[in-house]
């Protein structure tokens, strides 16, 4: 049988454990709050980035729908640009 000095330090050591064991639950409860207030404060954040991504993926769509848009070839215009291409060969550098 163990000896009232053992008992008290047992109990002693059960309270100290106790403390330790509150002291991180109240840690761990500070950390969970800080988290889920920066995960709702950047709700809002996301949520109006979003709404930006998804207005320029429309626009871009818009622009490219503009810029491959069938034109029609003037029949000079090869001749032209060959013309162009011909004179900047031929000058001097």
């Amino acid at each position: 049988m163990p000896s009232t000095r053992d008992i008290r330090r047992r109990i002693k050591s059960v309270k100290n454990t106790a403390q330790i064991t509150k002291a991180m639950q109240l840690v761990a409860a500070a950390k969970m709050k800080k988290a889920q207030d920066q995960a709702s404060n950047g709700r809002a954040y996301a949520e109006m980035l979003n709404k930006v991504l998804v207005n320029l993926k429309e626009q871009a769509e818009e622009a490219c729908i503009l810029l491959l848009k069938q034109r029609q070839q003037d029949p000079r215009a090869a001749d032209r640009l060959r013309q162009r291409s011909l004179r900047s060969e031929h000058q001097p550098v």
